[in-house]
């Protein structure tokens, strides 16, 4: 019966240390949240009150972060003297702490010769808009390291929670929200189409499949389109029209574009709206609302774009940050999405366990306490990150909350 007993005894103990939780670590800051972003609400279109009151409840944007205005809806294009008249109260309502703006409304898209979005990110203003054939004023946050991109730049941003219903709207919201933190597995599909005017991206497509082969699967595909695949998490191309994409099934987190004249023409463009890829699937996308002509620049870089999302940015932010030229472009999707920020921990026997692909590259130490308020002491780890993704051993950790503090 002793025997009994104590083999019980031992048992037990080990599948309390194989099931034994984690520690709880604090990385640095890889992205924007919640209190970073205000809402802009349309308080004369029902559909506009609908979505930001569930996007808040969803994310939990502060009331403060709430911005309300009014103006007509349904238009494709807003004046300047109307943009004008909102931007301005939108502005006296926003807290100096606001990094970046979500928009509640599919049209107006437009207010004037820029998107709407990058009207709401700069403030009106022609040199972003061409003059025919021609570039325009570069972003600031093109390719920028920024974390705060109001503080550093004194511009917000804005991505649309664009769709033609709340349904619509609610299923983007709920992908966004799934996708955190999950690091999901699919596939990127850069797709190198025979729309010579369109595929002008495809030239840096075998060099991106090569740069990022450590870090995601990707795939260069030389055809008009793809079909029937079940794990789209990225896809550029080049084209009109893009047929087949109800036959795809995307990622939660998944960013979808297509280079073409009009895609940001939400509701009326003669050629396909970027709406399509969000009603399929996507998370985020991005078209432009006039002619921009063919420059690359004008279209995000679906290098920079991968490779900021890729370590922990938020959907907003790598979408922005792979455009140089955005004046003409309307970015669409959930904002807060952030697929790859984060970390996953696990207990192996005596050892912990942490993987993350957030981190900058560098050195790092790890700083431990009994509560998130400290005080905290210095581990003999140090951690050393390199670019993608990170698995780091850590032997066994006795306190409940441990810092990664980088130190060069």
């Amino acid at each position: 019966m002793i025997n009994l007993i104590m083999a019980f005894i031992f048992s037990t103990a080990l599948i309390n240390v194989a099931c034994a939780a984690p520690p709880q670590f604090i990385l640095p800051k890889t992205g924007l949240g919640p209190a970073d972003v205000a809402v802009i609400v349309n308080d004369d279109d029902p559909l506009s009150r609908e979505i930001a009151a569930y996007y808040q409840s969803r994310r939990g944007i502060p009331d403060a972060n709430m911005i309300h205005v009014r103006f007509d809806a349904g238009r494709p294009a807003m004046s300047r003297d109307e943009f004008t008249r909102v931007k301005a109260e939108v502005d006296r309502q926003t807290p100096q702490s606001v990094q970046a703006f979500a928009l509640t409304w599919a049209a107006p898209y437009r207010v004037d010769c820029m998107s709407i979005t990058s009207a709401f990110a700069f403030g009106f203003d022609e040199a972003y808009c061409a003059h025919g054939c021609s570039a325009t004023k570069m972003s600031p946050y093109y390719n920028a390291a920024s974390l705060a991109p109001y503080r550093d730049f004194k511009m917000r941003p804005a991505m649309a929670l664009a769709g033609l219903s709340f349904q619509g709207v609610k299923d983007l919201i709920d992908r966004g929200v799934a996708a955190d933190g999950t690091r999901p597995s699919g596939t990127g599909y850069l797709v190198s189409t025979g729309d010579k005017e369109r595929n002008v991206r495809a030239a840096m497509f075998p060099k991106i499949v090569a740069a990022a082969r450590d870090w995601v699967r990707l795939q260069l595909i030389n055809e008009n389109f793809i079909t029937d695949k079940k794990d789209v998490l990225f896809y550029f191309t080049g084209l009109a029209h893009v047929p087949g994409l109800d036959s795809l099934r995307f990622v939660p987190g998944a960013m979808a574009d297509h280079l073409t004249s009009t895609g940001g023409q939400l509701t009326d463009s003669g050629q396909m709206s970027s709406l399509r890829w969000l009603e399929t699937g996507a998370t985020g996308s991005y078209g432009t609302v006039v002619e921009p002509c063919n420059f690359p620049g004008k279209f995000p870089n679906p290098a920079l774009a991968i490779a900021w999302y890729l370590q922990g940015a938020s959907l907003i932010e790598a979408y922005w940050k792979s455009v140089a030229w955005p004046g003409q472009g309307i970015f669409i999707g959930e904002p807060l999405a952030d697929p790859f920020g984060g970390y996953n921990a696990k207990v192996e026997g005596n050892e912990v366990i942490l993987r993350t692909q957030a981190l900058p590259p560098g050195a790092y130490a790890l700083l431990g306490a009994d509560s998130p308020v400290g005080p905290y002491r210095a581990e003999p780890n140090s951690i050393i990150v390199r670019p993608g993704k990170n698995e780091f051993r850590l032997g066994k950790l006795d306190k409940a909350v441990y810092r990664l503090v980088r130190v060069r």
